[in-house]
């Protein structure tokens, strides 16, 4: 029998009944890095950390407003589908061009909606514009318009509870892989550390040399600079003092170990939802608490994306209609006329 399957064996053993929730995600972390079954009582100890992070997210994502149908007809009812797109025929042509909404209509072709995420980067830019100001039109009064662009939907289900359990799924993946990211930064420090290390020793070499033989050779004073003798002492053990905090390389398993269990056990530091409440007229222009002008409550989720952009980016969970989907030789004429 082979070292993995003694070990699958052995914590089989030995692990207790856990939540089927904590269980696939550790065979997911397994999927992302196989290296991590090797290490000592694997599952036992990443378990805690895993049902932590699946509890948070999971009470994130319950947490988010219900779907809202994404149509034509919706723009003019629905004041969140009028604010994300600029245009009725926007809405269809944004869901036919994402390749995940064709091939999730494709495989299931007895569904007649999809749910789905819809993510946008939203834009707030200050700018002058005509308000009502008493009984008068100002053309000059300064405010702030929302717009929102880049629009992408990536993940769709066949019911708005299996697009939950799948985003909690994406964002605890994504934070294992937040973790590994922590990994690779610490290796590619001590690449630059040992390199620096060995320059700083071939450098602080020849300085000594220098000293030593041609002052003995002429008789005079060693033709160094004690100062920068003492820097280039200094940085040499400040570098071996990183390098001992990153680990010995014999270390590495447990490290990365270490990296994904500690973003798991801490993910409210990582995850960001904020529920984002504005009052817009029909031209995206924010009313204010003084503005007598009409305008309708919005209220959407704004995320922090973890990894190594950090987007920030609006979004919300909504329900598409195969008859909606438009053909593809009209979508691309749609495109070419909007455009």
């Amino acid at each position: 029998m082979g070292i993995f399957g003694w070990l699958k064996r052995n914590e089989r053993a030995s692990a207790q009944p856990a939540d089927e929730r904590v269980t696939a995600t550790l065979n997911r972390i397994v999927h992302l890095d196989p290296q991590l079954a090797l290490v000592q009582k694997y599952r036992a100890r990443m378990a805690p950390a895993v049902g932590t992070c699946i509890d948070h997210v999971g009470r994130l994502v319950a947490s988010l407003p219900g779907s809202r149908d994404a149509n034509a007809a919706s723009w003019s009812s629905d004041a969140c589908i009028h604010a994300f797109f600029a245009i009725p025929d926007d809405v269809a042509l944004v869901f036919s061009r994402s390749h995940d909404m064709r091939a999730f209509f494709a495989d299931n072709p007895d569904m007649t909606h999809a749910y789905a995420v819809l993510s946008m980067a939203m834009i707030e830019r200050r700018v002058l514009g005509v308000a009502q100001v008493g009984e008068h039109a100002r053309p000059d009064v300064v405010q702030t318009t929302v717009s929102f662009s880049d629009h992408r939907v990536r993940i769709c289900a066949r019911t708005d509870a299996e697009l939950r359990d799948d985003i909690v799924r994406r964002v605890v993946d994504q934070l294992v892989l937040d973790g590994l990211q922590g990994v690779a930064d610490d290796a590619s420090r001590r690449e630059v550390l040992e390199e620096e290390r060995a320059l700083l020793r071939t450098r602080l070499q020849l300085l000594e040399r220098q000293g030593a033989g041609m002052s003995a050779v002429l008789g005079g004073e060693p033709a160094v600079d004690v100062g920068e003798l003492a820097r280039l002492q200094a940085r040499i053990e400040e570098n071996s003092r990183n390098l001992e905090n990153l680990g010995l390389p014999m270390d590495a398993l447990e490290r990365k170990f270490d990296h994904v269990h500690d973003v798991l056990a801490a993910p409210a530091s990582r995850i960001h939802v904020d529920v984002k409440r504005l009052r817009l007229d029909k031209m995206n222009v924010v009313m204010t608490d003084a503005s007598s002008q009409p305008g309708d409550e919005i209220e959407f989720p704004l995320a922090r994306i973890p990894g190594p952009l950090q987007e920030t980016r609006a979004f919300s969970i909504v329900r598409f209609a195969r008859t909606d989907l438009l053909p593809t030789g009209n979508m691309f004429d749609e495109a070419a006329r909007l455009l």
